[in-house]
């Protein structure tokens, strides 16, 4: 499996407070969503995802409540990667609609039932190096974001 891109994805009740801290510890930036801030660093790599999870619970470390942490993992082939994953032991628990769509994932757990994602085609390396620049210029023009 050839991966493009691996990014961590934390849940999160506080979208704000989470995604500034993980972008003060890369030196980058918060891009927001209603329900999902993208953390990009200094060299315009994506980083960490935190999506919202109203209810969350935060991990008791090491012996309490579990860690809540998967990977997002970007592939180019879809179909080469799931067999991949399956092949190596992972199980499917969320199927995409369409394995040929442009864009898309699958939701997977590894053998010891952590999930993780395969995901292909969001978005290319040119289409986020555009984002971040479009982002960024509009950042400047306004000021700082707090």
């Amino acid at each position: 499996m050839k991966l493009v891109r691996n990014v961590i994805v934390f849940d999160a009740a506080e979208l704000t407070a989470e995604s500034s801290f993980w972008a003060g510890i890369f030196g980058g930036y918060v891009f927001e969503d209603e329900a999902w801030h993208s953390v990009v660093d200094a060299d315009g790599e994506w980083r960490i995802g935190v999506q919202l999870a109203p209810n969350h619970v935060p991990p008791e470390w090491p012996h309490g409540v579990p860690q809540q942490v998967h990977l997002d993992l970007h592939v180019d082939d879809p179909r080469a990667a799931h067999e991949e994953a399956i092949s190596l032991g992972a199980r499917l628990l969320q199927p995409a609609p369409d394995l040929d769509s442009d864009e898309g994932h699958q939701v997977y757990a590894d053998p010891a039932g952590h999930p993780f994602c395969i995901g292909w085609g969001h978005p290319s390396q040119e289409t986020l190096a555009a984002f971040v620049a479009d982002r960024l210029g509009r950042r400047n023009h306004a000021g700082p974001a707090r």
